[in-house]
């Protein structure tokens, strides 16, 4: 991972991190009625009902790009990681190599501005230096991969080890289409005016970083031409987004041979030596059109330009890291994108940052102090009684063949849950951190893990490694190891509650446990057999059926308006769309199991029903930038946070009843256009 993408990773982990800590005191309603509109009947408009009057009271701070339940709850959290850092920073005891010490010295060296300041550009003089001396393609395509190995940047594609998809107890060596900047192809090729705005402070990025390194601004300004002339090349030869959903569409196994004929310019033989791999004879490649196309390019474009385009890519992965300059260019691009106000303060990316780059030293800090037994025996418990649900749900599929649902029941039962942490954390052996380098610790941590990632090769699948870091607040499913996995950061309210009513935590966590299982089953999912490979497990008949429903999902998706022209994409959305409907179907048939989910006794003026569809509800209720909920709808893959509200209960029967939503409220759709999937 190099410097830009632990950039892109840390802003994504601030928007979904919260603590599991006990400092928070339990909430006295956990359905607050103070926090609903209502003056609005809830099958007209369920979202404003549950959570209106919360919306108006929670606008966007000016540090944040949208504000909702998550972001309450990250505020929280990053003020324990805070502690925690700070705490290790200012330890003078603790011992050279421990856990203390290396997250102390990262996190010190992140705050000491004042060093940061006085180095200006310094870090990156010499990998500018080096990229002038390059004078022929070769030279250029041997100085990427040096820079891909060296903590650098990982310019012109993607590159990596994975699991083969289709025999996933094997790793195999990735490679895939990239090279660009922006967010989205589209931003490239459209010419609406969002896009168009983007590609103008993009232009002024770019201008604004080639003159702080000692361009004169003509220079700049044609260099900055220079590379987005190459990135728009490069997008024009992308699959788009939804056409990287599909897992076939994205598996071509080629051998290194067959790929060298597709890239004449690229010698894969040698590449892949220079980027340590060695021994391997086939590769997976995502898009062998891009590549073809990135051939032409490499031929046709001047070695000059392509300087300037790694010139680039060492100043785009450097600036946040570097002084105020380079930071306020960065910051202002963001802006552009997001519309956030001010930049969010130093203290709170650089903890984030250490819980990116460090996330298994940190969190082991984190759950010593926070994370609690008893939060994962009851989760160990929900996840157990979701499962039971989602077994009567396949068994009583109308729609499903016996000989489907027999293999889905398998899938089901093969499902692996992991809460809360690791039982194998990284220590990171080799990697050097000094409370004295910031940048230096930066280029090590992408190096390490670099290496780590391509040491895979040949070595057994590590099935007990968490995608996400102990404080995160979110979950997922992963296809090729057939697993479910929570957080410890998610174990907390509006999720979670150990003094919670069962309504509550099955409208919560019940409902997250079981949008990670229909993930399972979800359009791209449900392609993948019970041990993780890429297999048709499917009746022709039975897929045809489920394609017919799910397409009626994506229509429904479709008609929803973002904002102005924006829509949500319903084929881009469909895998959290179904992971919605099946999860929420399967806590509400767990939520029946049990004593309060068979009564009518009410609790705050609610029935169990009603709270257990609030409780979905107030999980997603939020404000968002109009810039940041346009850039969304192109690069999330989950609807806006009113539809998810609203996408999954409007095909329940349950909040019909429960809310006595007749024929003639805005979101009544007719029993038999209800859509019923798991």
């Amino acid at each position: 991972m190099n410097i830009n993408q632990f950039k892109t990773f840390f802003a994504a982990l601030g928007v979904v991190s919260v603590s599991v800590a006990n400092a928070q005191q339990a909430p006295k309603k956990f359905i607050d009625p103070a926090n609903m509109d209502f003056s609005v009947k809830p099958g007209d408009d369920f979202y404003t009902y549950a959570s209106g009057a919360w919306v108006k009271k929670n606008p966007v701070p000016a540090k944040e790009t949208r504000w909702g339940s998550f972001n309450e709850l990250r505020d929280f959290n990053v003020n324990a990681v805070r502690g925690l850092v700070e705490t290790a920073a200012a330890d003078k005891t603790a011992p050279a190599g421990s856990v203390t010490k290396r997250v102390g010295d990262f996190y010190a060296a992140a705050m000491d501005s004042v060093t940061i300041e006085k180095l200006g550009y310094i870090p990156i003089k010499a990998d500018l230096e080096k990229i002038k001396q390059l004078n022929n393609l070769q030279a250029v395509l041997d100085h990427i991969t040096y820079m891909r190995v060296n903590g650098l940047g990982g310019a012109l594609y993607g590159f990596g080890v994975g699991q083969d998809r289709k025999n996933v107890t094997k790793y195999m060596v990735n490679v895939s289409q990239g090279g660009t900047t922006l967010g989205d192809r589209d931003y490239y090729l459209k010419d609406d005016s969002r896009s168009v705005k983007i590609r103008e402070a993009y232009d002024t990025y770019m201008t604004t970083l080639f003159t702080l390194v000692g361009n004169t601004e003509a220079v700049a300004k044609q260099k900055a031409k220079t590379v987005f002339t190459i990135e728009k090349a490069l997008a024009e030869a992308q699959m788009s987004r939804l056409e990287m959903r599909d897992p076939y569409k994205t598996y071509n196994k080629l051998t290194v041979a067959d790929f060298n004929k597709i890239t004449p310019s690229i010698n894969w033989t040698n590449t892949l030596a220079q980027l340590k791999v060695n021994g391997q004879d086939t590769v997976l490649v995502n898009s062998p059109a891009f590549f073809k196309t990135l051939n032409a390019l490499l031929t046709s474009t001047p070695v000059a330009d392509w300087k300037t385009y790694l010139e680039w890519n060492i100043l785009k992965g450097s600036a946040s890291s570097l002084s105020s300059p380079f930071v306020k260019a960065s910051f202002a691009f963001t802006q552009a994108q997001t519309g956030q106000k001010v930049q969010t303060p130093r203290w709170q990316r650089m903890s984030s940052l250490t819980d990116g780059v460090l996330g298994d030293l940190l969190g082991q800090l984190y759950v010593a102090k926070y994370f609690k037994p008893a939060a994962k025996a009851r989760m160990d418990e929900l996840i157990s009684n979701l499962r039971k649900a989602f077994e009567i749900r396949i068994k009583g599929l109308e729609w499903m063949s016996d000989a489907t649902k027999e293999k889905a029941l398998a899938k089901l039962h093969a499902f692996r849950p992991k809460v809360g942490y690791t039982t194998k954390w990284r220590n990171y052996d080799g990697l050097v951190i000094s409370r004295a380098t910031y940048f230096q610790n930066l280029r090590n941590a992408s190096k390490w893990a670099y290496n780590e990632n391509i040491n895979q090769l040949g070595k057994p699948v590590d099935r007990e490694r968490f995608g996400m870091t102990p404080p995160t607040v979110n979950a997922y499913y992963s296809p090729t190891l057939n697993e479910i996995v929570f957080p410890a950061g998610i174990l907390q309210f509006p999720f979670f509650h150990p003094d919670a009513d069962d309504a509550i935590n099955y409208g919560g966590i019940g409902a997250v446990i079981g949008h990670e299982m229909s993930h399972g089953f979800d359009d791209t999912g449900s392609q993948y057999d019970k041990d993780g490979n890429l297999k048709n497990w499917w009746t022709d008949e039975d897929r045809a059926k489920f394609n017919a429903r799910t397409k009626l999902l994506g229509e429904q998706f479709d008609k929803y308006t973002v904002l102005d022209t924006l829509h949500v994409n319903g084929k881009f959305t469909m895998g959290e769309n179904i992971g919605d409907l099946g999860g929420l179907n399967a806590a509400y048939t767990a939520f029946k199991m049990t004593k309060q989910g068979q009564s009518n006794e009410k609790i705050d003026g609610f029935t169990p029903d009603q709270r257990f569809f609030l409780a979905w509800a107030q999980v997603w209720r939020g404000n968002v930038l109009p810039e940041t909920a346009a850039q969304l709808i192109k690069t999330d893959t989950h609807s806006p946070g009113p539809y998810r509200t609203i996408g999954a209960p409007v095909n329940m029967d349950a909040w019909y009843n429960a809310f006595d939503v007749k024929p003639g409220d805005k979101l009544y759709k007719k029993p038999e256009d209800r859509i019923k999937l798991w």
